[in-house]
C-alpha cells in the first residue's frame, strides 16, 4: 500500500503518546502534521493542552496549533474548514497529511461531513442537560430511544455526551440525528484515509496522566491559568473546559493544597481519558486499534 498517497489520521486518549508517534511516522514518510485537538488551537493553553514543544518537532513542519485566541469562539466547522486547506497544501508540497489528536468530533467531521444542524438555544440545551442530570444517563437514554429509537443504531447507551445532543436535536428540529447525517459527506472517500487509534491500557495510561499532570505544574500551569484569567473570557467559550483551569482557580482563591488540586487534575483527566475511548468504541470501528507495543511494527509498513 502507498502510504505517502494517503492522509493520515491518528489519534486517542490524552496521555496516549500521539504526538511523539506522529513525528516517528511524519519522519518516515515526509509527512507534516495538523492539529486536531480542539484544546491545542488556543495560544494561551499550551501547557494545560500538553500541546506539542516547537523545540520536539525534529524538523517536522507542525500546523494549527496555537493560533487561536482564547477570548474568541471556534468551532467544528472552523476546524474543519481550515483542516481541509492544510491537507491540500500539504499534498501539493508532495507530502503526506497526518492529522493527530484526541477531539473525535473533529475527526467524525472530516471522515463524514460536518452536518449543518440550526443553532439551537442555549437556554432549551440547558434544560436538556438539567433533564439528563436529574435522570442519570441510563434512565435518559431509555427516554432518548422512546423519543427516537433509531438513535441505537449509533449512539452507545454509556455515551451521555452523544445522548444528549441526539436528544436536543431531535426535540428542537423534529428530525433525528440519523436524518440529518443521511444527506452529510466528507471531502474524501474513505479510501484516502489510513486511521490509527493508540489503545493504550487502562493501568499504563493512569501512570502517565499522573506524571503529566506533575509535570504540567512544574512547567507553569498555575502561572498559565492566572494569565488566562486576566484576559475574562467569557463563561460561555470552550477554552474554559480546558481540565486543570477550575482546579488551579480553586488552588488561586480557596484554602486548597497544590497536591490536593494535582490529585483533582489527574482524576478529570482519567474520567476524560475514559469517555473518549468510549466514544471511539462507538465511533471510531472502522479505525486500526494498536497497542503501544505494536506502534513501530505498524511503522515499519510506511
Amino acid at each position: 500500500m502507498d502510504f505517502k498517497s494517503k492522509i493520515i489520521l491518528i489519534s486517542g486518549p490524552t496521555a496516549s503518546g500521539k504526538s511523539s508517534f506522529a513525528i516517528k511516522v511524519a519522519k518516515k514518510i515526509n509527512g507534516e502534521i495538523i492539529n486536531a485537538d480542539s484544546m491545542q488551537i488556543y495560544k494561551q493553553l499550551k501547557i494545560l493542552s500538553a500541546r506539542p514543544d516547537p523545540k520536539k518537532y525534529q524538523k517536522i513542519e507542525h500546523h494549527l496549533y496555537g493560533f487561536h485566541d482564547a477570548k474568541k469562539s471556534f468551532s467544528t466547522g472552523d476546524w474543519l474548514k481550515l483542516a481541509n486547506k492544510k491537507i491540500k497544501e500539504v499534498q501539493n508540497k508532495n507530502k503526506t497529511p497526518i492529522l493527530v489528536g484526541g477531539t473525535g468530533l473533529y475527526f467524525k467531521a472530516l471522515t463524514e461531513g460536518l452536518v449543518k444542524i440550526p443553532n439551537i438555544p442555549v437556554k432549551f440545551r440547558n434544560q436538556i442537560r438539567s433533564l439528563h442530570q436529574k435522570l442519570g444517563q441510563k434512565n435518559f437514554y431509555k427516554k432518548l430511544l422512546k423519543l427516537d429509537f433509531s438513535s441505537r443504531a449509533n449512539i452507545n447507551p454509556t455515551d451521555s455526551q452523544r445522548s444528549i445532543r441526539a436528544y436536543e436535536v431531535k426535540k428542537f428540529t423534529k428530525r433525528s440525528l440519523n436524518e440529518w447525517f443521511k444527506n452529510t459527506k466528507s471531502n474524501f472517500s474513505q479510501d484516502d484515509f489510513i486511521k490509527i487509534y493508540i489503545d493504550y491500557p487502562r493501568k499504563e495510561l493512569i501512570e502517565r496522566i499522573n506524571i503529566r499532570t506533575d509535570e504540567m505544574i512544574k512547567k507553569g500551569a498555575v502561572k498559565e491559568v492566572k494569565n488566562l484569567l486576566k484576559l475574562r473570557i467569557k463563561k460561555d467559550k470552550s477554552v474554559l473546559k480546558a481540565i486543570g483551569i477550575n482546579e488551579i482557580k480553586e488552588y488561586l482563591y480557596q484554602d486548597t493544597q497544590l497536591d490536593e488540586i494535582k490529585e483533582k487534575i489527574s482524576i478529570k483527566t482519567r474520567q476524560y481519558a475514559k469517555r473518549q475511548s468510549t466514544w471511539a468504541r462507538g465511533n471510531m470501528m472502522s479505525w486500526n486499534k494498536l497497542k503501544p507495543q505494536d506502534l513501530n511494527k505498524f511503522l515499519k509498513k510506511f
